[in-house]
């Protein structure tokens, strides 16, 4: 057996199946590692996104103002998506002649099914993350077993082994469970920050929903009351 046991003189001398093992886990890790990146940028920004909407929204701007300035934008996301949603459907309920009660349950129905799809986008590649994370050690761990059988093999067909044979052998098989193990460690660091932090935003919807809701209910009660009987 050769004795190179530089990172690239260990893949060479690797069977296929574990040359193909550590392919597949280096190609996992580059896109584990892009989507950390995305997943990185698109949550910061929902962040930002509602803490200026909170901003402006608390600041005691008109709502029709607010909604038509959100609205004329090309793309519309997170809380200013779902206050959207809510204001245009209390828009038309209340045009309708709706009842109180009808007026306030429909808008929380349609910030609720807004809210699920900002939710949905940015859980996006977190169930990746999450499987990455958990499937990477044991096919890492399964290159390892099968280079260290191969090399117990290739053992068994010389009549005295040293260590200078073994050596290279195991390490090539190591090296698979140790590209495993860099693939799943920063996944599952990701996938557990990630979902805290979109637990923490969907929290901060469900509030919001929960406040403008009772904003809405207010407007309503008052605008049937001066109503004439």
């Amino acid at each position: 057996m050769s004795s190179d046991l530089t990172f690239i003189g260990l893949f060479l001398q690797a069977s296929f199946i574990v040359q193909l093992i550590m392919l597949l886990l280096l190609g996992v890790s580059v896109a584990s590692w892009t989507f950390i990146f995305q997943r990185s940028r698109a949550l910061s920004g929902a962040r930002e996104e509602m803490l200026q909407f909170e901003d402006k929204f608390w600041s005691g701007a008109d709502l029709n103002k607010l909604y038509q300035e959100l609205s004329a934008r090309a793309n519309v996301s997170g809380l200013s998506s779902i206050f959207c949603s809510g204001f245009k459907e209390f828009v038309r309920l209340r045009k309708s002649n709706t009842s109180t009660n009808g007026i306030v349950d429909g808008t929380y129905r349609a910030m609720r099914v807004s809210m699920s799809r900002q939710v949905e986008d940015l859980e996006s590649r977190l169930p990746f993350l999450a499987t990455a994370g958990s499937i990477s050690p044991y096919i890492g761990l399964f290159g390892t077993v099968w280079g260290i059988m191969n090399a117990f093999i290739a053992l068994g067909e010389v009549q005295q082994a040293t260590l200078a044979m073994v050596a290279p052998g195991i390490a090539e098989a190591l090296i698979a469970t140790a590209i495993g193990l860099f693939a799943a460690i920063p996944a599952v660091i990701a996938y557990n920050r990630f979902s805290h932090q979109v637990e923490k935003l969907e929290n901060s919807y469900a509030n919001f929903m929960e406040e403008f809701s009772a904003i809405l209910h207010r407007q309503a009660v008052a605008a049937q009351a001066q109503q004439p009987a």
